[in-house]
C-alpha cells in the first residue's frame, strides 16, 4: 500500500471489498449510523450536505466530518481534520457500486492536497486499517446482513513478546492452532465465546483470528495483538446481533476487559478502561 498522487497536488489512498448484498442494503451498511455501527463503529449524523457525523473510535477519540458530498445509493463524501490541527483537510469519498450476481464493490478514498511528504505516513496508516474491518464488513454482509447490531472493545498491554502473547490470549481462549472453517469453545475460565473461525493471520496483524459467533450471542468477534510503543495491545471487538445485543454487549464488555486484566494485569493495578 502507498500513496499515489496526481499533477494537482492531490495524494490519496483507497481500499474496496466485494461484498454481498443489493445497492440499497450495501448502502445501508455504510452510509447510516446503524449500519456503520454494525461492523465499524458508533456512528451518527449524515444524510444531507452540510450534515455532521461523528464517528465514536473510543473514549477521547471521536471524529468529527461534515457532508461535502451526498447522492443516495451511490456515493457520499466528507472532510474533517482527524491529522491534526496544522494538517491540511481529510477528505473521505465512500462509493457503492453495484456487480453482476447480486453483490457490490465497496470503494472508499481517503485524500488531501499537500506541496510535499509530510503527511503521506499518516494517508497510510489510515488505509492500512481498512482490510480487516472491510473482512468484517463482508462477514456481516453475507450472514447478518440488514440487523443493527452493538459492538464493544475491550483491550490489554502486556510488556511480554509478541508471540508469547498471543501464545496466552489463544491459549486461554481454545483457539491454539485452529484454522479457518474449525469450530471453537473456550474454557470455562474464560467468558463465553464460541463459534466458527473465519480467518486466522492476514491485514498486517501476524496474530490474529476473526470468528462467526454463537455465543455469547450471534456475532462477530475480531482479536488481534500489536507490537505498540515497545509493548503489545491485546484488543478483542466483539459485533452481537439480535434485539437482546445492547443488554449482551453491556454485560460481556466487563467480563472481557477483566479476563484480559487477569492475563496482562495492567501497571500499578489499574483497569485500562
Amino acid at each position: 500500500m502507498s500513496v499515489k498522487k496526481d499533477s494537482t497536488g492531490r495524494r490519496y489512498v483507497q481500499a474496496e471489498v466485494e461484498v454481498p448484498g443489493s445497492v440499497e442494503e450495501v448502502w445501508a451498511a455504510i452510509a447510516t449510523g446503524p449500519g456503520v455501527a454494525s461492523w465499524f463503529v458508533p456512528c451518527e449524523g449524515g444524510g444531507e450536505v452540510g450534515a455532521t457525523v461523528t464517528t465514536h473510535f473510543g473514549p477521547g477519540m471521536d471524529s468529527v466530518a461534515t457532508v461535502t458530498a451526498w447522492e443516495p445509493m451511490h456515493r457520499f463524501a466528507a472532510e474533517s481534520g482527524d491529522l491534526g490541527p496544522n494538517a491540511p483537510s481529510l477528505a473521505t469519498e465512500w462509493t457503492v457500486e453495484a456487480k453482476a450476481g447480486g453483490t457490490c464493490i465497496v470503494r472508499v478514498v481517503h485524500s488531501l492536497f499537500a506541496d510535499d511528504d509530510d503527511w503521506d505516513n499518516q494517508l497510510n496508516s489510515v488505509e492500512s486499517g481498512w482490510p480487516a474491518f472491510f473482512r468484517i464488513l463482508k462477514l456481516y454482509m453475507t450472514y447478518f446482513r440488514g440487523q443493527h447490531g452493538s459492538m464493544f472493545r475491550a483491550m490489554g498491554m502486556a510488556q511480554e513478546p509478541a508471540d508469547a502473547v498471543w501464545t496466552k490470549v489463544a491459549g486461554g481462549l481454545g483457539l491454539t492452532d485452529a484454522a479457518p472453517g474449525d469450530r471453537r469453545t473456550a474454557p470455562p475460565e474464560a467468558p463465553a465465546l464460541a463459534g466458527i473461525l473465519e480467518e486466522t493471520a492476514g491485514g498486517g496483524h501476524p496474530h490474529q483470528v476473526l470468528l462467526r459467533l454463537d455465543q455469547p450471542a450471534p456475532g462477530i468477534a475480531h482479536l488481534f495483538t500489536m507490537p505498540m510503543g515497545g509493548m503489545v495491545v491485546v484488543c478483542l471487538s466483539m459485533y452481537l446481533y439480535g434485539e437482546a445485543s445492547p443488554a449482551q454487549a453491556a454485560a460481556n464488555e466487563p467480563r472481557w476487559q477483566q479476563w484480559l486484566a487477569g492475563l496482562f494485569p495492567p501497571p500499578g493495578g489499574s483497569p485500562m478502561c
